[in-house]
């Protein structure tokens, strides 16, 4: 009868840390996948921003070598003239 009168006393506790851990589990299980879908998110953010940066980058390279091929043409033209009017 003691036995007994201790199990029923205990039980209810016991089955209520059962619950508590499973509810912990539960919790931590969300909050991993949170964290994983999150470092996704931002590793997919991070390559557009890359990308982005490398297009920028390409565009103003691009840019610069006109403007130089712009710049030694002039630079050419006038050197053409010069030896013109050099040579009358």
């Amino acid at each position: 009868m003691r036995k007994s009168l201790i199990v029923l006393t205990f039980a209810p506790a016991l089955l209520g840390i059962a619950a508590c851990s499973q509810k912990t589990e539960d919790a931590a299980a969300t909050a991993a996948d949170s964290a994983a879908s999150d470092a996704a998110t931002n590793a997919a953010n991070a390559g557009d921003a890359v990308a982005g940066a490398a297009n920028d980058v390409g565009a103003a390279a691009s840019n610069a070598v006109g403007d130089t091929a712009d710049s030694l043409r002039k630079a050419g033209e006038k050197a053409s003239e010069a030896a013109t009017d050099a040579a009358r």
